[in-house]
């Protein structure tokens, strides 16, 4: 998919105030059990289509109205993809801006994990 340069941009800014994650760090946690909220946050229907197994939805678009219900604590360590990194880069720095301290956005999304070989729902 062909980006507009603002969006680039936006999400470039974004990039240099989150933490990211690689596909392979974030299997690695998985794997050894350690206890994080993994959300995916493209829509509805990309979610349907097939998603990293274990993830939880909240899509971008309500992310931030409701993400305090799902995710009290702003401790909790927080893990978001999308399809390609540049959705969650976005939905992580709002989280962060709105006190989270703990949150990840995994680089490549959804797509770095289909191509990995990881397991989907």
């Amino acid at each position: 998919m062909k980006h507009n340069p603002r969006f680039l941009q936006l999400v470039e800014q974004a990039k240099g105030r989150i933490k990211e994650s690689s596909v392979a760090e974030v299997k690695a946690r998985l794997d050894r059990g350690e206890r994080f909220h993994f959300i995916d946050v493209r829509e509805d229907h990309e979610f349907a289509k097939d998603h990293a197994r274990g993830a939880q939805h909240l899509g971008k678009g309500i992310i931030e109205r409701d993400i305090e219900s799902v995710i009290p604590d702003k401790q909790d360590s927080v893990v978001l993809y999308c399809g390609g990194g540049y959705r969650s880069a976005l939905a992580a720095d709002a989280l962060q801006q709105m006190g989270y301290e703990n949150v990840i956005s995994m680089d490549g999304g959804i797509r770095a994990w289909r191509e990995a070989g990881y397991p989907l729902d």
